[in-house]
């Protein structure tokens, strides 16, 4: 089943997390299994895809419960990804991505990377004096969902929190942009559309937010999200730049849940994972694994008075019908 734990070797509750969700995900090791083996034993010990393959025969080859990932921590600590240090799942997401496409020596591998995680949009910035108007392409890893609006309420559901990271916004006052055509500064309406979406696709709900004393808070509030989310039913078409074969690859399944525990200064990381072999979930809680149920991944949604308790911070989904 591949449901095997990993050693807790050093606070690394996170990093253990996202590792079971990348080598559970049969569409990333697929492109792992494929890399091109360094030639030497410290260039070995220095690669993080080569490390996590490693780890990935390791974890498939025996029958532990658990193994231990002191060997790719051991590596990234070379590029500053340390033990012993409280880590932000949606940070170090990103930072060990980067690490695995930066040291794919194979150009078509990264480009399979690429397609595989990479969100396309399209940025557009309209002056609301005049006509001018600008677009531009750009790519995230994530989707970054605000759980509150900008007034500072409670965003209901995930799909209120998809709805609002793709509403206009106008940016007015403090916030107006140089307007070339105008020749000073006008209020801009700035809206977001969504392009292409990956076979693997990550939200990042903003949990943590900074308050006016610079206090990092959690937001622990209730915030369900579906096993099945279709974005056709979600976007207006005006929040969406894309063909019809493009939108029609759209519905996604649920994945994997990493949810935090705790507070920002002293919290845990474990990850609910569905096998894909499977179709079971499964709760990586470090080197303790077991099968759990979709009420038990439900617990995640949050509850504004249990602070401590566990909450969804990265979603990931999957697409149900991959072109």
């Amino acid at each position: 089943t591949g449901a095997i734990g990993l050693y807790n070797v050093g606070q690394s509750c996170c990093l253990n997390s996202l590792l079971q969700v990348f080598l559970m995900n049969i569409h990333f090791t697929r492109i792992l299994r494929r890399i091109t083996v360094p030639l030497h034993a410290a260039q070995k010990k220095k690669n993080v895809p080569y490390q996590m393959l490693l780890l990935l025969e390791e974890m498939q080859c025996g029958k532990r419960k658990a193994v231990s990932p002191i060997d790719l921590a051991c590596c990234l600590s070379v590029y500053r990804v340390k033990l012993f240090v409280q880590y932000d799942a949606a940070q170090l997401f990103l930072t060990l991505w980067n690490l695995i496409k930066e040291q794919m020596a194979k150009p078509e591998l990264v480009d399979e990377l690429n397609y595989l995680y990479t969100i396309c949009v399209q940025e557009h910035l309209a002056c609301q004096k005049c006509s001018y108007k600008t677009k531009r392409n750009s790519s995230m890893l994530t989707l970054p969902l605000p759980v509150l609006d900008s007034n500072s309420h409670v965003l209901k559901t995930l799909e209120d929190c998809l709805q609002y990271f793709f509403h206009p916004e106008e940016l007015s006052d403090r916030n107006m942009c140089f307007c070339v055509q105008c020749g000073r500064k006008t209020p801009f309406l700035q809206s977001m559309k969504l392009v292409h979406l990956p076979q693997t696709l990550t939200i990042h709900l903003k949990r943590f937010c900074f308050e006016q004393s610079a206090y990092i808070h959690k937001l622990s509030h209730y915030l369900p999200f579906p096993q099945d989310l279709d974005f056709n039913a979600v976007l207006t078409e005006n929040q969406c730049q894309a063909d019809d074969n493009e939108k029609a690859a759209w519905q996604y399944e649920l994945f994997a849940v990493v949810a935090h525990s705790g507070s920002t200064s002293c919290g845990h990381y474990c990850a609910y994972i569905r096998s894909l072999t499977e179709c079971k979930w499964y709760c990586f809680n470090d080197s303790e694994v077991c099968q759990v149920l979709w009420d038990d991944v439900k617990c995640t949604y949050g509850h504004s008075s249990l602070h401590w308790g566990e909450t969804a911070y990265l979603l990931i989904y999957m697409k149900k019908h991959p072109q």
